[in-house]
């Protein structure tokens, strides 16, 4: 009967050993907006991935590839910071895109756990993303969904870079450009 206890024992230390000892989940984020315009004239907006006009944090875009896949466009914010995508799927047809963010610059430097950190411009790792297009009786349906990490993939993470800054920094860019892509679509 020792024995067995202690066996026990010895599992439930592991588990609760693996357990806490995880990294970050993966979070999501999805935005949805209907617009009062015809999926064709809001499509027209978005549909060249290397124009993100319609965006009103990006001020410049830089594209190599068009509307193809593996085309990469690097998009320049208001804070000068920059971010570099990679188309991974297009579908004209299908109203549709899919594209990965690989590589951003860092907004700033900060000192956690004794170790300087670089926060990106985003503070995200591992982020994909969709942008689908419905039409809905003369409506256009905007579903722009997007996946990710936190910025920092250790334990512990400080406020810039733990799930709660990460959530709220994508949110904000979803829904900034969801509610002006609905201002330019219903003129």
């Amino acid at each position: 009967m020792k024995k067995i206890a202690l066996f026990v024992s010895v599992l439930l230390f592991f588990f609760t050993s693996v357990a806490s000892a995880h990294g970050p989940v993966r979070q999501k984020t999805a935005e949805k907006i209907t617009i009062n315009a015809p999926a064709a004239k809001v499509w027209a907006l978005i549909k060249d991935f290397g124009d993100m006009s319609w965006h009103p944090d990006i001020v410049n875009t830089s594209i190599q590839g068009g509307n193809t896949q593996g085309a990469t466009r690097v998009l320049t914010l208001k804070d000068g910071n920059t971010i570099t995508e990679e188309l991974k799927k297009y579908d004209d047809k299908k109203l549709s895109y899919a594209y990965k963010i690989t590589e951003m610059s860092s907004s700033k430097k900060i000192t956690h756990a004794g170790a300087e950190e670089e926060v990106p411009a985003l503070p995200v790792t591992d982020y994909s993303a969709s942008i689908d297009l419905t039409e809905k009786g003369g409506s256009t349906e905007v579903d722009w969904k997007a996946a990710y990490y936190r910025a920092y993939m250790n334990n512990n993470p400080p406020e810039e870079m733990n799930d709660e800054a990460a959530n709220n920094a994508v949110k904000a860019v979803l829904e900034a450009g969801l509610i002006h892509l609905k201002a330019l679509a219903e003129k």
